[in-house]
């Protein structure tokens, strides 16, 4: 089942796992203490965790498969705008820090990591219509007269 994962999925699996991980671990350091993604909550984690859903839609799509990567590529088409709208919102996050937060932790920058690999993979799945699943037909040739 996992053969059926092309280079583009595997990237933005890798993404996922990053934004998942960037809600886990601080994000901003304060006077008070480290503020986590939950504590300075606003549109950029909703788009950030927008575009992680797309993309494990996309994966989904990917592994059921059955004859086509038809319905993988369609959802990578709407992964695109969402990861790129997250990614905008990661880097916006990163360089403006919320009131209370003195500086960056990692938890920021393993978020714009991820959208960055969302954005990077859904791209490629979009670009990449094949899957080494399938042999590509190889008919015989006619017989000449």
């Amino acid at each position: 089942m996992l053969r059926r994962m092309r280079a583009g999925e595997s990237t933005a699996l890798v993404g996922v796992a990053l934004i998942v991980a960037s809600l886990l671990t601080p994000s901003y350091t304060s006077a008070g203490g480290d503020l986590s993604a939950w504590e300075t909550f606003g549109a950029s984690v909703t788009l950030q965790l927008a575009a992680a859903c797309a993309a494990l839609a996309m994966i989904v799509a990917a592994l059921t498969e059955r004859e086509s990567p038809a319905h993988s590529v369609a959802t990578a088409v709407w992964c695109v705008p969402l990861a790129l709208l997250a990614t905008i919102a990661s880097v916006i996050r990163a360089l403006e820090l919320p009131g209370h937060a003195t500086a960056p932790a990692v938890g920021v920058w393993l978020a714009l990591a991820g959208s960055c690999a969302i954005l990077i993979g859904s791209w490629i799945v979009v670009r990449d219509e094949h899957t080494p699943l399938y042999t590509p037909a190889k008919p015989n040739p006619r017989p000449r007269p």
